[in-house]
């Protein structure tokens, strides 16, 4: 006698389902309703909060501009997203995401406006999906960003048990003729660097490696730091840098910025050069830190190896008018930023070359780095 049921048991009398294929509408509807309070937290002049529609509106001369060009930027958070999903950290990736894009519109002189997110995963779990946006929301507020729409992809059969991937999408403006370009960089030119929170969102496949390799315990104090999990410094957020840059942007302070990221010093500054100009960092001038050190120890990293993986402590580079870095350095430090004098423009083939006392490396145009000395 035949059955009416297949190979997965499913009666098909019943009729199939959405949910029977692993997508549930109802999980879907339920994240938005939760998560409407965190995008309405982040509105700001030009933009409203309200999500479930098909796009978001953003007006740019209720948010203040006469005549803006837009820049927009999108980033996703790496193989950061596996300490997160493997040791229950999902509360600041959001953030991590927020800040890879507007990290990069404020390097171009723009505000960031708005921001939209996708998150995709096998099967939606909301406590962990309501964590993640509102680390994004978060990421938002720091920006002065509106979080104004986003996507939620459930897919079964393309992402393993547990597993999710972000991506993140942001729109600035900056007035026609206020733009950095890098134009205004000029031999004479004090290089100054904003320091980081921590590894940021790049490198973080070497760490891993690192961690398995060497049989890390990320759930135990850091050796260098007693006072807090390994783990815990792992996953520190990205600094967003805009709210302490933006002000002296818009006042002709800044003639060029560099977001530190992968790449590292070496292929990052020299991104902002107009030819003509080198770029020649100290790796002396200030103390590598801890966490750094652990890495490069831990690894047996050769230097020039770090300065193009990891940000070495640096997260953004400021190049600026010699006579107005102390201005710019005070500013700063009201802001809460802590400021390294770490080089300067010389004249010469576009490039970078970082050197101190364990060697020097340089990278010119093409972004090649090369053990010099």
């Amino acid at each position: 006698m035949m059955s009416d049921t297949g190979s997965s048991g499913k009666n098909a009398a019943a009729g199939y389902t959405y949910a029977d294929a692993g997508v549930s509408i109802d999980a879907g509807n339920a994240l938005v309703k939760a998560i409407a309070p965190l995008a309405k937290a982040t509105a700001r002049p030009g933009a409203t909060s309200e999500l479930g529609g098909f796009g978001g509106f953003f007006d740019p001369k209720a948010a203040g501009y006469e005549d803006p060009l837009l820049v927009a930027a999108n980033d996703g958070v790496g193989t950061k997203l596996k300490l997160a999903i493997d040791h229950d950290r999902h509360d600041t990736v959001g953030i991590d995401l927020v800040a890879m894009c507007v990290n990069d519109l404020i390097v171009q002189g723009a505000e960031p406006l708005f921001f939209l997110d996708y998150f995709a995963t096998g099967r939606l779990e909301n406590g962990v999906a309501e964590r993640v946006i509102a680390g994004i929301a978060e990421g938002c507020k720091q920006a002065g960003c509106a979080l104004i729409g986003g996507e939620t992809a459930e897919m079964p059969g393309m992402y393993a048990d547990g597993d999710y991937d972000l991506a993140g999408f942001c729109v600035g403006a900056v007035e026609r003729g206020e733009q950095l370009t890098g134009d205004k960089v000029a031999p004479g030119n004090v290089l100054l660097g904003l320091t980081s929170s921590g590894v940021h969102s790049n490198g973080y496949s070497l760490v891993r490696r690192l961690a398995a390799d060497f049989g890390w315990k990320l759930d135990r104090p850091a050796l260098f730091d007693q006072e807090r999990l390994l783990i815990d410094a792992l996953i520190e957020p990205t600094r967003i840098y805009v709210k302490s840059l933006l002000p002296l942007i818009r006042a002709g302070l800044v003639n060029g910025l560099a977001h530190i990221t992968g790449g590292g010093l070496l292929e990052n500054i020299p991104r902002i050069l107009p030819k003509g100009a080198h770029a020649v960092v100290d790796a002396d001038a200030w103390e590598q830190p801890r966490l750094m050190a652990f890495l490069q120890a831990q690894g047996n990293i050769e230097p020039g190896e770090m300065a193009r993986t990891f940000n070495c402590g640096v997260g953004m580079v400021l190049a600026v008018d010699a006579h107005k870095a102390e201005e710019i350095t005070a500013r700063l430090a009201e802001e809460g930023e802590a400021v390294l004098r770490i080089g300067t423009i010389e004249a010469g083939e576009r490039g970078c070359t970082v050197r101190g006392s364990q060697g020097t490396w340089s990278a010119k145009e093409g972004w090649e780095a090369v053990h010099l000395a």
